[in-house]
């Protein structure tokens, strides 16, 4: 298999174009870009949040070229009246042949201040981490890496309510799952007593206390509590029952993978993908609305095209994790499972051309998210709906961003 050509990143509107139009299939590929000129810019800590209206934009002039998956020529320009984005200043290389979308640099400002707060409730309301893992907290580098996905949260308050279950989520995987004392060993019952600080334990008086007292057990148990209690203090009944639901999805992927771990097998290609499709950044993308200061209503986040819409840009976003952590992983003790590493073993390819296959499946998952997101836009021409969709398109974007630039955590294979 070839290595592919370094290609400039695209925006590109699948064959859906043809079939939907180009004005419904606007807001549905509007990327990180136009988001930042639709809300004006960045507000400052302590704004008062408010629903910010939709742009007025000439739609038919946002779309041009041809259509169809994989089309070079196609390409998603700004509207005329809409200022150029700033370039990210980049400090990582992009995986050659990824599909992504380039996001400009997050606020310097924002990501200052999310820092400065994230790590004081790390320390001081949580007591997460001992002082010999300060550096490798400081080098996830989380403010930069919320603030580039969230570019139309309207207060720090907001974003710092994405920041706080982020860092609490590590903290899970890492402690419970992976490098900090993780093993696949009693795995089930320590996902299950910590999924109770996220959906709270009901109980006879007798055994309420001993609950409560068990919220404060372990880093990630209080890490979830806090950023539990924050979280639905801003966000509405239902937008907590949905992030709980896909923290159970989350947690379920977590016991498939450490079972493959218990019996040392490796699963098919495609059974990986279904266990990635639940351990994936699902619960971040799907409170974007929360984060934005705003509600997607539950009718409409429930529907099976929205769901589509969002586990697709879990995936994809996962995906992207796999390979640029791929380096790491293989350097770590005992053997991490990852697209690369499965594909390699099942179907009995290189680790070269099971890394490039691999960014192929990728692209494949980034074409039809957009395209799922395209039709549903054209179904659905709702304010709420068509925020929510740029919001969650910022995600995959923001993503790819923090994941090619933290270069203290990851590197790229030598394969080009």
């Amino acid at each position: 298999m070839p290595p592919p050509e370094q290609t400039p990143p695209q925006s590109s509107l699948p064959e859906a174009v043809s079939r939907y139009g180009a004005q419904a299939l606007a807001d549905a590929a509007a990327r990180a870009r136009d988001i930042s000129a639709a809300f004006g810019g960045t507000a400052p800590s302590g704004v008062t949040a408010v629903e910010v209206p939709l742009p007025e934009v000439d739609l038919a002039r946002i779309l041009s070229g041809p259509s169809g998956i994989g089309t070079a020529g196609l390409r998603l320009s700004l509207p005329d009246e809409a200022p150029a984005a700033t370039p990210p200043a980049e400090t990582g290389t992009p995986i050659p042949g990824l599909y992504y979308h380039p996001i400009p640099e997050p606020d310097p400002v924002r990501v200052d201040e999310v820092s400065r707060r994230i790590k004081s409730w790390a320390l001081d309301e949580v007591s997460l981490y001992p002082d010999d893992w300060a550096e490798e907290f400081d080098g996830f580098s989380v403010g930069s890496y919320m603030v580039g996905c969230h570019p139309d949260a309207p207060t720090i308050d907001h974003l710092m309510i994405a920041t706080r279950l982020m860092v609490a989520e590590n903290a899970v995987d890492d402690c419970y799952c992976e490098d900090h004392g993780g093993s696949p060993v009693g795995l089930g019952e320590r996902l299950l007593l910590a999924h109770t600080a996220l959906d709270p334990l009901y109980t006879t008086g007798e055994y309420q206390a001993d609950w409560a007292k068990s919220l404060h057990a372990d880093a990630p148990r209080r890490a979830y509590r806090s950023a539990m209690e924050y979280f639905v203090q801003q966000g509405s009944d239902s937008q907590a029952d949905r992030y709980r639901h896909d923290m159970a999805r989350l947690h379920l992927g977590y016991l498939a993978e450490a079972a493959w771990a218990q019996e040392d097998r490796v699963p098919e290609v495609w059974e990986y993908l279904a266990m990635r499709q639940f351990n994936n950044f699902r619960p971040c993308p799907t409170i974007t609305d929360t984060v934005g200061g705003y509600e997607l209503p539950a009718d409409l986040h429930a529907r099976p095209a929205m769901q589509k819409v969002i586990a697709l840009a879990g995936n994809a976003t996962t995906i992207v994790n796999d390979l640029y952590s791929y380096t790491k992983e293989l350097d770590a003790p005992g053997r991490h499972l990852n697209l690369p590493v499965v594909i390699a073993e099942r179907e009995d390819l290189s680790d070269r051309d099971a890394y490039l296959k691999s960014v192929e499946v990728h692209n494949d998952l980034m074409h039809d998210f957009e395209t799922a997101a395209a039709a549903l836009a054209a179904e659905l021409p709702l304010p709420s709906v068509q925020r929510f969709l740029r919001g969650v398109a910022a995600w995959v974007d923001g993503n790819h961003h923090w994941h090619q630039n933290n270069t203290y955590r990851y590197s790229l294979p030598d394969f080009w």
